[in-house]
């Protein structure tokens, strides 16, 4: 409803496949997914698109994995629950850093 195409991966290594077969504007990333983490993906997407804004999701998030967020050059964390808001907001401020576009 937010006016995103988007596309869903059900791991780590197949939201790395997407990035580099689709032109992806934002990623969203859960830290726990089966075969990458979060922070494991989103460093294999930067080695390939290193201005992709990523946000890392999860519901377990701390101190420890808002740091390696921050090693990675993440966009962002964000805790679960997460309300449209705060997700819509996240997402506008990074294709707005990134790209200077507004919704």
């Amino acid at each position: 409803p937010q006016g995103y195409q988007t596309y869903l991966a059900a791991d780590g290594e197949e939201a790395v496949e997407v990035v580099r077969s689709h032109d992806v504007h934002v990623v969203l990333l859960d830290m726990h997914m089966p075969k990458l983490t979060g922070v494991e993906t989103i460093r294999q997407v930067k080695q390939y698109q290193a201005q992709l804004p990523c946000i890392l999701i999860s519901a377990a998030l701390d101190a420890a994995m808002i740091r390696q967020a921050e090693e990675v050059d993440a966009f962002g964390a964000l805790a679960k629950p997460i309300t449209r808001e705060q997700l819509t907001s996240t997402i506008d401020a990074a294709l707005w850093h990134t790209y200077g576009w507004r919704r």
